[in-house]
């Protein structure tokens, strides 16, 4: 059958990429219903009350951040009226503490243009010597100028930063001060297990594309409240019917070339169907292979080649502040980067009127330590924290606990970028959206938001549908 375009669609997921393509959609005039098996919105970055020691908590599942140059996400936060509630630095600044010498560095830009901008601070970064220093410097540039090319290309892709670095002149100590320091944080892999191709990307893109690239941003209420709470409201001020725990089950492409998503509902799991003549998957990849249809990807199987990575948090309620600053990067110990959340988590003040603290300690890369007991967690922390913070050294820990996230982000190992598929499928209507699809990104809220954002746009353009580009709109 022949005639106008289905103007219906379904996405699959409420996750980052789900809300930004059910956005757009509904931005454009298309009616669209945004699926979600979970009760909420907002994917891996999402919050939970917690009952404990400390009392009532509003938990953030890990620390998540973006940086300046994170453009689709600012356009996500402007679009649920949340820029103001998860602002940016002024100026890139880190400190960054060695526990085992007791020393603080900073890794801050200057008010002057790339490359210079970073010149100063690594000219006086305390963490490696100066030959060393110089060395970066020249890796930094070598790696800005590899930016410039597309990471999925295989002469990047399939070669790892490690040995890169190696041939580049880096120290064991400069990978640990400074690359794996970025790299860790910002791709979740160590150098040796990260695709040049990303890692490129990320140095290229964050430190040497704009002087204010990397300035970093993080929310200061509970990411569920962005991702969840203002992202359904608006989603539904669009016109967006958003169905939650609600877990599709079967995509079938009908005769007349519309989609049919059977949907189980509620908890009795009763059925529902929809039907649409586009349909976003914005989901992990083995939930898209599950759904997937035959011939929608040449080769399907690849997607279960995209290999996940975890993230650890530890979180430690304090009866003092123990941390004096924002936040703070680590070396010299096992913790990697330490933030207060004692504001956004609503804790209150210890009885007899002592200022509590709640720190969150961030850990990715954690394959080692992801299925570990928390009292093993508990005792292996806290003296490092003691080290690390002298303040917390005679603090008493009002409450502890873990959360895991064991497929936090997918594995940025060389040879992923020709495993992750472009948003289009072979399938007419049918679209991939997540941060594991063709980015040119890593597993970020940026990387999902730019996902999504992609999908809708490619599938109003299918449509006959005004579309532009928004990745720049937030500069």
């Amino acid at each position: 059958m022949t005639g106008a375009p289905d103007p219906r669609a379904v996405v699959v997921g409420g996750g980052l990429a789900g809300t930004a393509a059910a956005l757009r959609l509904a931005d454009a005039g298309v009616a669209t219903t945004l699926v979600e098996s979970r009760p909420r919105l907002g994917g891996l970055a999402f919050s939970f009350r917690r009952s404990g020691a400390a009392g009532e908590l509003t938990v953030d599942n890990g620390h998540h951040v973006h940086l300046r140059c994170c453009t689709a996400y600012r356009w996500l936060l402007e679009r649920i009226g949340a820029s103001g509630l998860a602002p940016l630095q002024p100026r890139l600044d880190i400190p960054v503490h060695d526990a085992a010498r007791g020393r603080t560095g900073r890794l801050r830009r200057a008010a002057l243009p790339v490359p210079l901008h970073l010149g100063a601070s690594l000219a006086r970064y305390p963490h490696l010597s100066p030959a060393e220093r110089l060395r970066v410097g020249r890796a930094a540039l070598a790696l800005g100028r590899l930016g410039r090319i597309d990471p999925s290309d295989p002469a990047l892709d399939g070669q790892d930063f490690g040995n890169w670095l190696r041939r580049h002149g880096q120290s064991p100590r400069a990978v640990r001060a400074l690359w794996d320091l970025i790299g860790v944080a910002t791709l979740n892999a160590r150098a040796p297990d990260v695709s040049l191709g990303l890692a490129a990307m990320v140095i290229g893109t964050g430190l040497l594309s704009d002087p204010g690239a990397a300035d970093i941003g993080w929310s200061r209420v509970p990411l569920g409240h962005l991702h969840d709470t203002l992202a359904a409201a608006v989603l539904e001020k669009a016109g967006v019917r958003v169905v939650r725990q609600g877990r599709a089950r079967e995509l079938t492409r009908e005769p007349d070339g519309t989609w049919r998503v059977a949907v189980d509902t509620g908890a009795r799991r009763t059925g529902e169907t929809l039907r649409a003549g586009t349909v976003v998957l914005a989901v992990p990849q083995r939930e898209a292979h599950r759904l997937l249809p035959e011939g929608a990807l040449e080769e399907p199987e690849r997607l279960l080649r995209i290999g996940d990575a975890p993230i650890l948090n530890v979180h430690v309620v304090y009866d003092r502040k123990v941390l004096h600053r924002p936040f703070l990067a680590a070396l010299g110990t096992p913790v990697q980067w330490v933030f207060d959340r004692t504001a956004a988590s609503g804790l209150r003040n210890a009885p007899g009127g002592a200022a509590s603290q709640y720190i969150a300690v961030s850990q990715s890369a954690a394959q080692e330590e992801i299925d570990l007991p928390v009292a093993v967690l508990r005792d292996r922390y806290l003296p490092e924290l003691a080290r690390l913070m002298p303040a917390a050294r005679g603090a008493k820990v009002r409450d502890f606990f873990v959360t895991r996230e064991r497929t936090a982000t997918f594995a940025p190992v060389p040879g992923v970028g020709r495993l992750r598929p472009a948003a289009r499928t072979g399938a007419p209507g049918l679209w991939l959206a997540g941060a594991w699809t063709a980015t040119g990104w890593p597993a970020t809220m940026e990387g999902a938001v730019r996902s999504g954002l992609t999908a809708a746009r490619e599938a109003l353009a299918a449509l006959g549908r005004p579309h532009d580009d928004v990745f720049q709109e937030a500069a």
